[in-house]
């Protein structure tokens, strides 16, 4: 199979001659393998055990190794992450290593942060664009520069394509297999969470049907920032014996150290103008294709409405899910600008956006997420409404739908299908 070219590509290109040691961090699946064999010389697998003997007992053959020297899953042998640091201190030169890690190291290890020697860079699914479905009209990069550019574009993908890529989910290794085979790995890939990622990843999981049950009623909050105790209401209902806080904290944390739960943060403007903004995360898993298989709802039911979700006064499921595609494809695409994303909501609820992407000058870009193709004066008076608060220090108003055509409002709203979004 014929290596796809990822955001994080462009990124490589321009960082890595320049820098000597760059991790490549996200949940096993993404790609991050694939991405750096394309420009390693020499490659140490450590998940393969004769490999992490060999470096166990010859920890310098890292800085002596050809370059670039791609290290695969060295979280599980975490003194190599240290070599590293030390061979950057011994010679900066760039495009020395490449690293790979689908965890954090386990609780009670202690390595040096990497800091001003090695630089990470997220990897996620493939966002839409990387998918190849459609040629992206709309660079979120130019959005965030202030300058209105102009929005044209029209997309081929209807709302049945898009949920068909929902389920398909991001991951290279799986979207392309037979729907049959695709939907047996994504269980099997959940089965692994519970039964070996988190063991590995130091936590003694005794229930694992309590994990999964957890793990089901956080995907089922998606899209929400619904409060971790109405997830545990959710995951324990009728059950007498509940897991503590203490225990269901354990596993969110677990589960974010392998990457699984990845939540957008609320957003707090630097100048913050605003007040009595809500702090909680809104939550969404690696990719929203698991949370489909945990709720249990395949394409008919998206499409009819089907789908039990928790804390969500209004909206559908599919609903819920397309807007955590677009919020794993903003992310993606700010990468390439180096921007932050996160959300905003007030504490009255009264005004809420789904995404902000946050640029390194401050400006930002407010998203809104549409399941339609039609948009109305209603859909933009949030975005509207933080426009008159900041000023021009919102670059720009974007609403994403579902629709056929791209183009700016009367009142200066960007409307962009998802299809034709891109870095």
């Amino acid at each position: 199979m014929s290596y796809r070219r990822r955001v994080v590509d462009e990124l490589l290109d321009e960082l890595f001659p320049d820098l000597a040691a760059i991790a490549l961090e996200g949940a096993k699946g993404v790609g991050k393998t694939a991405t750096a064999l394309q420009r390693a010389e020499t490659v140490i697998s450590l998940d393969l055990p004769a490999q992490r003997e060999v470096i166990a007992a010859d920890l310098d053959y890292v800085a002596r190794a050809a370059p670039p020297v791609f290290i695969d899953e060295w979280q599980l042998h975490p003194a190599v992450w240290d070599r590293v640091r030390r061979a950057v201190d011994e010679d900066p030169r760039g495009g020395r290593f490449l690293l790979a890690g689908s965890a954090g190291v386990a609780p009670g290890t202690r390595i040096h942060s990497g800091a001003g020697r090695i630089v990470s860079l997220a990897m996620r699914p493939l966002s839409f664009a990387e998918r190849g479905l459609a040629e992206p009209t709309v660079s979120l990069s130019d959005l965030l520069t202030g300058s209105r550019p102009k929005i044209i574009g029209r997309s081929g993908v209807g709302l049945t394509t898009y949920v068909d890529e929902i389920l398909a989910s991001g991951f290279p290794g799986i979207r392309d297999l037979p729907e049959r085979a695709r939907t047996v790995q994504l269980d099997s890939y959940i089965a692994r969470i519970v039964d070996r990622d988190l063991p590995e990843s130091g936590l003694s999981v005794r229930r694992p049907g309590a994990v999964r049950a957890w793990l089901a009623a956080y995907a089922a909050a998606t899209s929400t920032d619904a409060a971790y105790t109405k997830i545990l209401d959710a995951a324990t209902a009728g059950v007498v014996d509940k897991p503590s806080r203490a225990t269901v904290d354990n596993y969110r944390e677990h589960l974010r150290r392998i990457f699984v739960l990845d939540p957008v943060e609320a957003w707090v403007p630097m100048f913050n103008p605003l007040k009595r903004l809500t702090h909680s995360p809104k939550h969404h898993l690696v990719d929203p294709a698991l949370a489909a298989r945990l709720v249990g709802v395949g394409k008919a039911g998206l499409l009819q409405g089907a789908g039990d979700r928790v804390a969500a006064p209004t909206g559908t499921w599919v609903g819920a899910l397309f807007e955590s595609l677009v919020a794993q494809s903003v992310r993606v695409c700010s990468s390439a600008a180096s921007a932050q994303v996160g959300h905003l909501r007030t504490k009255e609820t009264d005004h809420e956006i789904d995404l902000i992407v946050e640029g390194e000058d401050r400006r930002a870009v407010a998203i809104e997420v549409k399941l339609s193709e039609s948009i109305s004066d209603k859909d933009v008076r949030h975005l509207n409404w933080l426009h008159q608060q900041i000023g021009d220090r919102l670059a720009d108003r974007v609403i994403i739908t579902t629709g056929e055509h791209a183009f700016r409002r009367p009142d200066g709203v960007a409307v962009v299908p998802l299809a034709l979004l891109g870095p």
